[in-house]
């Protein structure tokens, strides 16, 4: 055989290697505001939203950075605002909240939520989706109008099971979602890094679909194992984050 022929035939046949993207950190925060801002001048109050709009400007014209604005305002009693964040590293996030708390608005409001998590492959085959086939590692959020967020644990007695078991369960739980095409989940993971176990955000245009979605699933095997899965939030993206302080 000719030296360097087993090779060409190699480079021939082999399949182009897929980039690997990097893990993401994901957060989500729920501020809720004093009303002690809303007696301030109109004046003051702007001022304090400019300030707080150019911190978040900043982050989201970074590489590799999101900060999406959402309002919870006329929704839930206990938070008003929330900022969906992704980043490549924790620091982000804490140099981020320290500048915003600093600003006119931020030293008004208070953080009464905070979850953390990470993108990974799911350990379950995603056969009839293939958008998540591939990379669950890699969020692109914020093409939807209404997002759905909220923590969950499983109980211990789900981990006991056997992975053909949970993994029957899981199909369940998929073909049921596959039903719903116009709702986008991203699922993050929080094992040791926060309370929760999982974070899941739900993305859609049409709420009722999700709420169809949420009340089928609760009829799957799965669901008995389901441990905690409150609070549960209604958010409304704006695309522009003076949108959502304006809601304020």
């Amino acid at each position: 055989m000719r030296p360097g022929a087993n090779t060409a035939t190699t480079t021939e046949t082999a399949a182009p290697a897929r980039p690997k993207l990097p893990t993401q950190y994901v957060n989500f925060s729920f501020f809720k505001l004093d009303p002690a801002f809303r007696r301030l001048t109109e004046e003051e109050q702007h001022h304090g939203k400019a300030e707080f709009a150019a911190v978040v400007r900043e982050y989201q014209e970074r590489e590799n950075v999101f900060a999406l604005p959402y309002s919870l305002v006329g929704i839930r009693p206990d938070a008003e605002l929330m900022l969906w964040r992704i980043a490549n590293d924790l620091e982000t996030f804490q140099e981020m909240t320290a500048r915003l708390m600093r600003t006119g608005l931020g030293k008004y409001l208070e953080i009464t939520y905070s979850y953390l998590s990470l993108t990974k492959r799911s350990v379950y085959v995603d056969f009839m989706d293939p958008e998540h086939q591939n990379p669950r590692t890699h969020i692109v959020p914020g093409k939807f109008k209404y997002l759905f967020v909220y923590p969950f644990i499983k109980t211990r007695d789900w981990y006991q099971l056997s992975a053909p078991a949970r993994q029957g369960m899981m199909d369940e739980h998929i073909q049921v979602g596959s039903k719903y095409p116009s709702v986008k989940l991203n699922t993050t993971y929080s094992f040791g890094i926060d309370d929760q176990e999982f974070v899941v955000a739900f993305e859609t245009n049409d709420p009722k679909d999700f709420l169809n979605l949420v009340q089928e699933l609760r009829e799957t095997e799965a669901s008995r194992y389901t441990l905690r899965d409150v609070p549960m939030f209604t958010c409304i993206h704006h695309e522009e984050v003076e949108g959502a302080l304006e809601t304020l």
